[in-house]
């Protein structure tokens, strides 16, 4: 049986993007509390998180996430802002019904998957054929 899954970005305008990568390290943040233990959660390199995060700051021109530094004896965190709790779950909504779409729109147009181990034909065109395309 296939499987559909969706991938949603929303693209608000050249280099203003919202992806399952940004929402991913929001949600991330919100476990951890931190935005290096977020980002090591994900694999992904403190400069990357850092500076998705600044482009989700910038994107909504305020904190989606506040930060609090270090000092001696404690390490810093980070917390989403209710903003940032929104921009989840309207991210989230907006996934789950493209989603839904998507699947009622290939109900009936899914394509067959091979069997494991099965080979699919290669239909090889000869001279003549190739001449004519």
């Amino acid at each position: 049986m296939n499987r559909l899954s969706v991938r949603l970005r929303v693209d608000f305008g050249p280099g203003r993007a919202l992806g399952p990568g940004k929402i991913d390290l929001l949600e991330s943040i919100g476990r951890t509390g931190s935005l290096s233990a977020a980002a090591a959660a994900l694999e992904m390199s403190y400069k990357r998180a850092w500076d998705l995060l600044q482009s989700l700051n910038e994107l909504y021109e305020g904190p989606i996430v506040t930060m609090s530094k270090g000092g001696r004896g404690g390490g810093g965190g980070a917390a989403l802002t209710e903003r940032g709790r929104d921009v989840i779950a309207a991210f989230r909504t907006a996934e789950s019904q493209c989603a839904k779409v998507a699947t009622e729109a290939f109900a009936e147009l899914l394509p067959v998957t091979p069997r494991a181990g099965r080979r699919l034909p290669v239909r090889r065109l000869g001279p003549a054929r190739k001449a004519r395309q």
